[in-house]
């Protein structure tokens, strides 16, 4: 009865735990309804904050990918990194030609979401801008 048991919870973990749809337009396996993203808005273009956020990644971690998600126009970047372990997705699109928006979104290596390091990253970013 026991055995029956664990193996119905693993079974609800396992269905529990699934595939989640990243801010880059990817997917990865994580643990879905957790907050794990935040957005800035900046006065700045998309080549201007993209650079600031490729530089912030390659001084925190280690850039995995970059590219541009084929839903979307050439106004849309993302880049997929490691940071401290855990996997972040950046996506920086234009909202109009003077206004650019980064979104942030991180996990831990075991899929859980990391919005501390999301939060810092985007403070980053936007420290990187106004120099």
């Amino acid at each position: 009865m026991k055995t029956k048991i664990f193996w119905a919870f693993v079974g609800v973990a396992i269905v529990a735990t699934g595939c989640i749809r990243t801010v880059s337009g990817t997917r990865t396996g994580a643990i879905p309804f957790l907050k794990d993203q935040v957005e800035g808005r900046y006065l700045r273009s998309v080549d201007q904050v993209y650079q600031a956020a490729v530089q912030v990644i390659q001084t925190d971690g280690t850039l995995v990918t970059e590219f541009i998600p084929h839903d979307t126009t050439n106004t849309v970047r993302a880049l997929q990194a490691k940071v401290n372990q855990g996997d972040v997705w950046v996506r920086v699109a234009a909202v109009d030609p003077k206004v650019t928006q980064i979104t942030v979104e991180a996990r831990t290596r075991g899929g859980n979401a990391d919005i501390e390091m999301a939060h810092q990253l985007g403070k980053e970013i936007a420290l990187q801008l106004s120099r």
